[in-house]
């Protein structure tokens, strides 16, 4: 590998999410959420991009930016929408992405959990529920067969943050105990222990069925890597922070075929917390610190903790509204993940977040996409950047 080339077999595309693109998941916890009265969300998802109907045209675009792989989730809502009862109709529906991406010479990237479940899984108790990793492997048995042409499975999307957003939710509304916090101000509090054991139980249990069911697909699941940097005197609260939020959730990635790094900025703790020393007017539209060094820092310290587990870079990117400075953080996170690539850490391909403006948890205002799109047609706009990063994979070099 030179200075500025990737290696023939690097996979460069981009991903996206079900319930942020496809549109009207009405069985979901999060369409739920969207539409309780008081929720915190500031609009609720509705439509979304239409993808449920319009993905031929996504993975259209897809091809012809040059993009090798596309990373989109199966949504367990519609596949599973009362328990036990399986829409034959969504299993197809997924079946005919899987394959309009292997038609137009694209790798599919798939994901089986990205942050939604039914709403009766919920109602069960979640991923808290004794039995969460055996209705989590029904669910995928069901859809197994589908995943045959499917070289890269991810389980589950970011447990860390699923453990730790509702650990902070079951404290605030008095379902958990509070937990003393001996690291001031973090932006995350601990994760919830049950829902943590039941995600980690769900990928173990998902894994060993998959490997059984589709010989030779890589299985793992991604992990939302918070780049915990120490300035002098913060060292202990860095050290617990990454701990709890990230190094616990990277070991159970030991045994898998691969690891997911997710990566967008960093954390910096000092002696009395988090240190914001950056300027607010050059943060993301997410009010993150614009730092695309985090790619490297990510791959790096991911490859100390699980050791020669390949790395499969499934989400960075930047909430921007500024297009050149969407290429400008994305070219200097892959010339960061080059020079860690060259000192050995294995990487094996990059998927930039996301491929489309989607539906953040909340809100449509920060812009990840690659592409733009009409809310009233949907037509699809891609911008300068989706064109630059089709360049890069083309050529597989950074020009």
């Amino acid at each position: 590998m030179t200075d500025t080339s990737f290696p023939d077999d690097f996979l460069i595309g981009a991903a996206t999410a079900a319930h942020q693109i496809e549109g009207n998941n009405v069985n979901s916890t999060w369409w739920a959420l969207e539409q309780r009265a008081g929720s915190f969300v500031s609009e609720p998802s509705g439509d979304a991009a239409d993808s449920l109907h319009r993905w031929p045209d996504d993975l259209d675009l897809v091809a012809s930016l040059g993009y090798h792989a596309y990373r989109f989730s199966i949504e367990w809502a519609r596949i599973e929408p009362a328990p036990g009862q399986f829409s034959r109709a969504m299993i197809l529906h997924y079946q005919r992405q899987i394959d309009g991406c292997i038609e137009r010479g694209i790798v599919p990237v798939v994901t089986l959990h990205h942050f939604t479940e039914p709403l009766w899984f919920a109602k069960t108790g979640g991923w808290a529920g004794d039995n969460a990793a055996e209705l989590f492997a029904r669910y995928v048995g069901a859809v197994a067969h589908i995943l045959e042409p499917v070289p890269w499975i991810a389980t589950i999307n970011e447990p860390n943050m699923v453990a730790c957003a509702i650990g902070t939710l079951r404290r605030a509304t008095g379902r958990a105990p509070a937990e003393p916090d001996d690291v001031p101000g973090a932006p995350l509090g601990p994760p919830d222990e049950a829902v943590a054991h039941g995600l980690t139980a769900g990928h173990h249990a998902v894994r060993e069925l998959l490997h059984e069911s589709v010989p030779g697909a890589k299985i793992g699941w991604t992990i939302a890597n918070q780049v915990v940097q120490a300035a002098p005197g913060g060292e202990q609260h860095a050290d617990r922070y990454r701990e709890r939020i990230e190094d616990r959730f990277l070991r159970e990635s030991v045994h898998d075929d691969f690891v997911g790094v997710q990566a967008y900025s960093r954390n910096v703790f000092g002696p009395d917390g988090p240190v914001h020393d950056d300027a607010p007017d050059t943060r993301t539209l997410m009010g993150w610190e614009y730092f695309p060094d985090t790619l490297e820092h990510a791959v790096r310290h991911t490859r100390e903790v699980v050791g020669n587990v390949p790395i499969l870079v499934t989400e960075n990117g930047i909430a921007t509204s500024d297009d050149t400075r969407r290429i400008a953080y994305t070219r200097s996170a892959l010339e960061g993940l080059q020079r860690a690539m060259a000192d050995g850490v294995d990487v094996r391909g990059y998927l930039h977040w996301s491929l489309l403006d989607n539906y953040e948890w909340g809100s449509y205002r920060p812009t990840f996409g690659l592409v733009a799109w009409d809310k009233d047609t949907f037509d699809r706009h891609p911008r300068e950047s989706a064109r630059w990063l089709g360049h890069v994979a083309r050529t597989r070099r950074l020009a």
